[in-house]
């Protein structure tokens, strides 16, 4: 087959897919691209649809990464938008959107993941989760009437709501059945110290305590908590956790698990199928384990590396990364690199816990394993590159302490004007 008549086909119009494509042009493919989408938004970012989007004066435009004209003319793209994947065939390479064939040389999964929801509250008007620029919409509507407003799940999107929330004016309260916050994601003491932020900004932190109903007829009138408690609201935003869209998947023959089962060059079980994204678990080289990442950033190199490696599979590159994500709470903004997952110590080496700017790294062995900033927007990234080159836990302490001695001395000696 000659390379005019290949063709790619990236089902997913998400950042992810965006990126196969602007990856697989980049490296010279010249065959046909279809970019296949469930929504029938151009490809748009997700991230200001729980920041921004929810909080700017004027109604905001859809985030849109590229404009329709730069997809078609420059990038050659064929688009199918609103039109969901159904099936795949990867014997005879055929997907199947909205039911109806369409064959592929080779194929770049980047379908993400769906906000789980709470059982009973289908049709109840008020009630939502914030995936898509539909979400975010109705979620907009509700704060426009100054809705009395609960989150359910303090993970970062849903404290991201609650932060967008207050700045409207909202009444907030956040239900988290965890004991602490993203106990997970950063270990249970700089959870507490995340969490802390609700509070400092006039947010009610409910810790502990899961959510027994949501109550109401046809519109949400309050959430009933398994202390008995009892907190009304108009607008209720349910912010725990997604699941990788993988339903479509499950008489492909491709092996699936937590997401798909990716090799370290983000290749599926099927010859020809790569997966990138929220839905892909890969064995990421520089932590040797198996990781699925819903963080933007990952999603935006993992799409451009399946996008490479799907047309020329020969020269396949492994796909290696430091895990890095952002949230932005109360106008400040949390950063967080490498992983948190079995760390033996954390240590303070600038700012302050109860202030407003401080960095913490993690030790796992020997090794640093991670660092988390608020308001220290060069430093982390400076600790990524760290983590990437494998730098001890010594190597990074000492780079810590220059780094305090230099702004001590910045401070001491201020330029002159």
């Amino acid at each position: 087959m000659t390379e005019v008549e290949a063709h790619l086909v990236v089902v997913g119009a998400s950042l992810a897919g965006l990126r196969a494509v602007e990856a697989a042009r980049r490296a010279g493919f010249a065959g046909i691209i279809t970019l296949v989408g469930s929504e029938e938004h151009l490809p748009y970012d997700r991230p200001p649809l729980s920041k921004d989007f929810l909080t700017d004066v004027e109604s905001p435009p859809i985030p849109t990464l590229r404009e329709e004209a730069l997809l078609r003319d420059e990038l050659g793209v064929h688009l199918r938008l609103g039109a969901p994947a159904t099936g795949l065939n990867t014997t005879d390479r055929t997907l199947f959107v909205d039911n109806e064939p369409l064959h592929y040389t080779s194929l770049v999964i980047a379908t993400g993941a769906s906000p789980r929801t709470i059982p009973g509250t289908e049709g109840l008007a008020g009630v939502h989760v914030l995936r898509t620029i539909d979400d975010a919409r109705a979620i907009r509507s509700a704060l426009d009437a100054g809705a009395r407003t609960v989150v359910v799940g303090a993970g970062f999107i849903g404290s991201e709501i609650a932060s967008s929330a207050r700045q409207r004016g909202s009444v907030v309260t956040v239900v988290e059945a965890m004991p602490t916050p993203l106990a997970r994601p950063v270990g249970e003491q700089m959870g507490a110290v995340l969490g802390s932020l609700h509070e400092r900004n006039g947010t009610t932190l409910r810790c502990g305590v899961g959510v027994d109903a949501i109550e109401g007829q046809d519109r949400v009138e309050a959430v009933r908590l398994a202390d008995g408690s009892r907190i009304e609201a108009d607008l209720v935003v349910v912010g725990v956790g997604v699941a990788p869209n993988i339903e479509w998947l499950t008489d492909s023959g491709i092996e699936l698990g937590n997401g798909i089962e990716c090799d370290k060059t983000l290749q599926t079980s099927a010859p020809g199928v790569y997966a990138a994204g929220d839905i892909a678990s890969w064995p990421n080289p520089l932590f040797d384990t198996r990781m699925r990442l819903e963080h933007w950033t990952i999603a935006a190199e993992q799409g451009g590396a399946a996008g490479r490696n799907a047309i020329d599979p020969e020269n396949a590159v492994a796909f290696e990364t430091v895990p890095y994500f952002w949230s932005d709470w109360y106008g400040k903004r949390i950063q967080f690199v490498g992983v948190a997952a079995g760390f033996e110590e954390i240590d303070l080496v600038a700012g302050d816990l109860e202030g407003d700017t401080f960095v913490v790294l993690y030790r796992r062995g020997d090794r640093l394993a991670g660092a988390l900033a608020l308001e220290q927007r060069s430093q982390v990234m400076k600790y990524r590159m760290m983590i990437a080159k494998g730098a001890s836990w010594d190597e990074a302490k000492e780079f810590a302490t220059a780094r305090a001695a230099a702004a001590a001395a910045k401070a001491a000696n201020p330029p002159p004007g």
